[in-house]
């Protein structure tokens, strides 16, 4: 064969792939990153809008373990990697890119539990994304006062768990604060390990048996 044979194999076979995924599953997908990236912003909105957060108050739902406070985290997931904004932020552009592409170029979107999985985690990336690029339209004067003028791009945090709570901050025993956007990816990659554990095995591809069976035929 070719290579000029079996780059149009090649291609043919993309096709194919793509035109396999009915729309459905486009519309489960962007529904789910939407619906959560929706979800995401308007918590966010109405949470830095509340006059007892802002204050820097706790609004405690169970008092000294679960509840609200405002943050801002200028780095990844759960604050790790702080300072690295735009590195985190064109991080979650290329995810944004390449999470469709894999799914409806290549053909994974077939897999119903992949694509909802993976409209989740778009949604997350979306959502802290926004935060990221300064959409917000923040201040960082409303927050400490020293850095007043400097335009926030960090990622809006306001669910508060707490294992240990005391007046001296160095006694407590807390989690990380974190949103909508954070548990979708969590959700979404502990989802994601699950469906590979339990994936089957899957069948001979396509293109390595085409030649095969044409080999056949010609015998």
């Amino acid at each position: 064969m070719t290579a000029g044979a079996a780059g149009q194999r090649l291609v043919s076979f993309s096709m194919d792939l793509r035109r396999s995924v009915p729309f459905r599953r486009h519309l489960a997908f962007w529904l789910l990153a939407v619906g959560g990236c929706a979800l995401d912003l308007w918590t966010k909105h109405w949470m830095f809008s509340q006059p007892r957060l802002a204050r820097g108050e706790v609004w405690w739902l169970w008092p000294g373990h679960a509840g609200f406070q405002l943050s801002l985290n200028e780095g990844a997931l759960f604050g790790m990697g702080q300072g690295g904004v735009w590195l985190f932020a064109a991080f979650s552009v290329a995810a944004a890119v390449g999470i469709p592409v894999w799914l409806f170029w290549s053909g994974a979107a077939r897999d119903l539990r992949l694509t909802i999985v993976l409209g989740a985690i778009m949604g997350g990336v979306l959502g802290n994304l926004y935060d990221r690029v300064g959409m917000p339209g923040l201040d960082w004067g409303q927050f400490v006062p020293g850095r007043a003028g400097e335009p926030v791009y960090a990622v809006r945090d306001f669910v508060l768990l707490a294992w240990r709570w005391d007046a001296n901050w160095q006694n407590r025993v807390v989690w990380p604060n974190f949103n909508i956007a954070d548990s979708l990816l969590v959700c979404g990659a502990v989802a994601l390990v699950v469906i590979s554990l339990r994936r089957p095995v899957e069948e001979p591809d396509r293109l390595e048996e085409a030649p095969r069976n044409e080999r056949n035929a010609t015998m």
